[in-house]
């Protein structure tokens, strides 16, 4: 029937043997099925898993005013006030550092440098605790740039060396990011990995 053909042949298409447009013949694009991954984050952790064992170690605190400059990475109005960290990530028990970690976090959440377990909590974290902040998406670019000489002297890397460069926003139910963090992971000292399963696709 009719509808036995179609539901066929909606079958074959989600599974990615054939391609139907309108208007023109069916083509068969596959003689096997294409194989479907998945991957499950349940932390944003999950996604930049830094070792438990490691520490940020602050090194500048400031406030700071977005600029043309800033504009772009902090999605944030020129003018706007932030509360700058430059912090160096540590491993626990070598003390070798890991990465230089910018973090502009808004004015009001400023005193979470001062708790207790700061410097081993994310602070996207300790705001959500102490403020009653909700993250509701999160953004992640990742690229690759030189180190600067400041950087590279901090982290006692070769200034000009590459390094992996990753950007995390988070962003608030009302679209606003709170909080912003820039961090250069010189080479081979940081290594992200994740793992992808693969699926069966079924059929009714």
């Amino acid at each position: 029937s009719r509808h036995t053909l179609r539901h066929t042949l909606k079958s074959l298409q989600d599974r990615g043997f054939i391609e139907r447009r309108q208007g023109a013949a069916t083509r068969v694009i596959s003689t096997t099925e294409p194989r479907i991954f998945s991957q499950d984050f349940n932390t944003l952790q999950d996604i930049l898993r830094y070792p438990r064992n490691t520490y940020r170690e602050n090194q500048t605190e400031g406030y700071v005013a977005c600029d043309a400059t800033l504009q772009e990475t902090l999605k944030s109005p020129v003018g706007a006030s932030w509360y700058h960290i430059g912090a160096i990530r540590k491993d626990t028990l070598s003390k070798v550092a890991m990465a230089w970690t910018d973090i502009y976090i808004l004015n009001k959440f400023a005193k979470v440098t001062k708790l207790k377990n700061h410097a081993q909590e994310m602070v996207y974290e300790q705001i959500e605790a102490q403020f009653g902040v909700s993250i509701d998406r999160a953004e992640i670019e990742m690229t690759s740039a030189a180190l600067s000489p400041t950087r590279a002297k901090a982290l006692g890397a070769v200034a000009g060396s590459p390094s992996l460069v990753i950007v995390r926003r988070y962003f608030d139910k009302q679209g606003e990011p709170f909080e912003v963090t820039v961090t250069h992971h010189p080479e081979h000292r940081f290594t992200f990995s994740m793992a992808l399963k693969g699926l069966t696709k079924t059929t009714n």
